[in-house]
């Protein structure tokens, strides 16, 4: 499900993944880690939140939005 914490999927995440739009490509890689860190750390809060099924298990999809930007600034 779609922007929707999954505690039962969380407890099952192998993986990150999260998605910038376009509008983004020219910020600074290091600033971009840094944020994507703050935002897997805190999944429940993300705005656009996916899981999708791996062999094993999860990957988390964050996709940012402007909402999670000022969030975590």
């Amino acid at each position: 499900m779609a922007n929707q914490f999954d505690p039962y999927r969380e407890a099952l995440v192998l993986e990150n993944v999260t998605i910038w739009p376009d509008e983004y490509d020219e910020w600074d890689p290091a600033e971009k880690a840094r944020i994507e860190q703050l935002l897997h750390a805190d999944p429940e809060q993300a705005t656009e939140l996916s899981y999708e099924r791996l062999p094993t298990g999860f990957a988390r999809v964050i996709t940012v939005t402007p909402e999670d930007l000022e969030r975590v600034s």
